[in-house]
C-alpha cells in the first residue's frame, strides 16, 4: 500500500511540475492583417486613421521602420512567416487562385504552388512538438481543404479556408455583392445580425486564450481579414471618419470607410493586450504585429472612384515591387516587464519570424532545414546591430494592377528591380530617396550591374521560376 500511495504522490508532484513548467513557458500571438500599408497608421504618419493601441504598443515596444513582406501579395507572404523560406524557394510567389494561370499577356507568368506543401517544416509544427497548444483563428489562404492549418501543425483552425477574403464583414459573413462564387467564414456560428468579423474572430482567439491560462504555452496566429476588400466599416465608425475629413482635410487618407476598418482592427489588437493583462501573461507572451503586404490602391470600383487607401510617401502598393507593396508596418511586444522603447531602421523581413520566434522561445527546429530568414534578436538590445545577410531580395514574376513581373534586390541603402517584359532596370537610394524617385541607373552603371548580378545568381540558387515570352504575342 506504501508503495502504491507513493507512486500515486509522485505521479501528482510530478503533473503539477508539468504544469508549472508549461506555464512558465512563453506564450505567441502572432496578429497579422490583410493588405494594411505602411502608413496606415497613425505612429507610421497616416493624416486620417486613429489607431490608439498600436501607437501606445509602438511607443512602448519595438517599432520597426523598414520590416518587409516577402511578397507584395498575401499567399506567398504567409507561406513565408511559417517555414522562414522565400516564396521563390517555395514556388510559391503568386495567390492561391491564380498559381496554375498562365495568363495571355506579353509574358507567361510561371506555373506556381497553389498550396503549402506538407512535407514544408511550419511554426506550428515545431512549437507544437515543443508542447505548445496551437491555433489558427482567421484568414488562411494557403492551399485547399489537404493543406489547412490542421495539416501543417495547428491543433484547432477556426475561420482558415481557401478562400482569401469574405464576401461581407457583416454576419453572416457571406453574401454575392462583390465576388461571383459563394464564401464563408466557418466555426463563428451561431451569430446575430451585425456581428462585425474583425470583433468575432477576437472573441474566439480570447477564448483560446482563457482556455490555455496556466494549463499550457500557447502560440495563436490571429490572421485579421482587415482591411482586405470589401472595404466595409462599421457606420458609426464610417460616420465619424466622414465628419472628420471635412474637419481635417487630410492629403493622404480620404476614404472614411477604409478609415473606419482600420480603427476596428487597433481596437481587437487593444482587446487582445488587454486580456493579457487581466490573464497576467502580458509579461509571458511575446506579441508580433504586422502586414502581408503592402496597401490596396487600386479598386475604385469598390469605393465609386475614391482610392482605398495610399502608402504616401512610398510609391505603388500591393502588388508592387516598390516600397509601397512590400514595406509593411511591424511592431513587436517582448516579453518581460520594463522594456525600453526602439524604433529599428535595420531593414527585416517576414521570414526572419520564424528563426526569430523560435530562438526567443529557446527551441529548436530540424538542423537540416534551409531557411532564408535570420534571428534578428540582436537588434532588441542594440537597434544598429549588423544581421548576417548579405541582402534582401523579391520576386514577383507576375502582373498586377501596379506592375509587371518583375524582381528586385535590397543591399544596404541600394535598391534594384528588373522588369522581365523588356529588361529595364532601376536603380534607387532608399537612404536619400524612399519614394524613390530618382533612378540612378545612369549615374552609378557599375552598381546597378553589381546587383543585377547577385540578383541573378540568387535566383538561380533558390530555383526561381520565371516567365516566359509569349509566342502569340508581339
Amino acid at each position: 500500500m506504501k508503495s502504491f500511495w507513493f507512486s500515486l504522490l509522485w505521479c501528482f508532484l510530478a503533473s503539477v511540475a508539468l504544469r508549472a513548467e508549461s506555464a512558465q513557458k512563453n506564450n505567441v500571438v502572432l496578429i497579422l492583417a490583410d493588405d494594411l500599408g505602411w502608413s496606415d497608421l497613425a505612429c507610421y504618419g497616416s493624416d486620417l486613421h486613429e489607431t490608439p493601441h498600436l501607437d501606445r504598443l509602438a511607443g512602448e515596444q519595438i517599432r520597426f521602420n523598414q520590416a518587409y513582406a516577402a511578397s507584395p501579395v498575401c499567399t506567398p507572404t504567409r507561406a513565408s512567416i511559417l517555414t522562414g523560406r522565400h516564396p521563390a524557394r517555395l514556388n510559391m510567389t503568386i495567390w492561391r487562385e491564380n498559381a496554375l494561370n498562365r495568363g495571355n499577356r506579353r509574358l507567361l507568368e510561371p506555373v506556381t504552388l497553389d498550396a503549402l506543401p506538407l512535407e514544408e517544416t511550419t511554426l506550428a509544427e515545431v512549437l507544437k512538438q515543443a508542447g505548445y497548444y496551437t491555433a489558427h483563428v482567421g484568414k488562411w489562404h494557403l492551399g485547399s481543404a489537404e493543406a489547412y492549418p490542421q495539416s501543417h501543425g495547428f491543433d484547432v483552425n477556426i475561420g482558415g479556408t481557401l478562400w482569401g477574403a469574405p464576401q461581407s464583414f457583416f454576419y453572416p459573413f457571406k453574401g454575392d455583392q462583390y465576388f461571383s462564387d459563394w464564401r464563408y467564414v466557418p466555426d463563428l456560428e451561431p451569430g446575430e445580425e451585425g456581428d462585425y468579423l474583425t470583433d468575432r474572430l477576437t472573441d474566439k482567439a480570447i477564448e483560446i486564450m482563457d482556455r490555455c491560462a496556466g494549463e499550457q504555452p500557447f502560440y495563436i496566429n490571429l490572421w485579421y481579414h482587415s482591411v482586405h476588400t470589401p472595404i466595409e466599416g462599421k457606420p458609426a465608425l464610417v460616420q465619424k471618419y466622414k465628419d472628420k475629413i471635412k474637419r481635417v482635410r487630410p492629403v493622404n487618407h480620404l476614404n472614411p470607410d477604409y478609415a473606419a476598418m482600420v480603427e476596428s482592427l487597433d481596437e481587437n489588437v487593444g482587446r487582445v493586450l488587454t486580456r493579457l493583462d487581466e490573464l497576467g501573461l502580458r509579461n509571458q507572451t511575446l506579441v508580433v504585429f504586422l502586414s502581408d503586404n503592402g496597401g490596396f490602391i487600386n479598386g475604385s470600383r469598390l469605393q465609386n472612384g475614391m482610392p482605398v487607401t495610399s502608402n504616401a510617401p512610398l510609391r505603388s502598393g500591393k502588388g508592387s515591387c516598390y516600397e509601397g507593396g512590400i514595406r509593411v508596418p511591424m511592431i513587436i511586444d517582448l516579453p518581460g516587464a520594463n522594456q525600453k522603447p526602439r524604433v529599428v531602421e535595420t531593414p527585416v523581413t517576414t521570414c526572419d519570424l520564424f528563426p526569430t520566434i523560435l530562438r526567443s522561445l529557446e527551441v529548436a527546429w530540424p538542423e537540416d532545414l534551409v531557411l532564408d530568414g535570420v534571428d534578428v534578436r540582436s537588434l532588441w538590445s542594440d537597434v544598429h546591430a549588423n544581421l548576417d545577410r548579405h541582402a534582401l531580395y523579391f520576386h514577383y514574376p507576375h502582373y498586377y494592377p501596379t506592375t509587371t513581373p518583375v524582381s528586385s534586390i535590397r543591399q544596404g541603402p541600394w535598391k534594384l528591380l528588373e522588369y522581365y517584359e523588356d529588361q529595364t532596370l532601376e536603380l534607387y537610394h532608399l537612404t536619400d530617396d524612399p519614394g524613390e524617385i530618382r533612378n540612378l541607373l545612369d549615374s552609378q552603371p557599375s552598381v546597378a550591374e553589381r546587383l543585377r548580378t547577385e540578383l541573378k545568381l540568387w535566383r538561380e540558387s533558390v530555383s526561381a521560376s520565371m516567365p516566359e515570352k509569349n509566342p502569340h504575342q508581339p
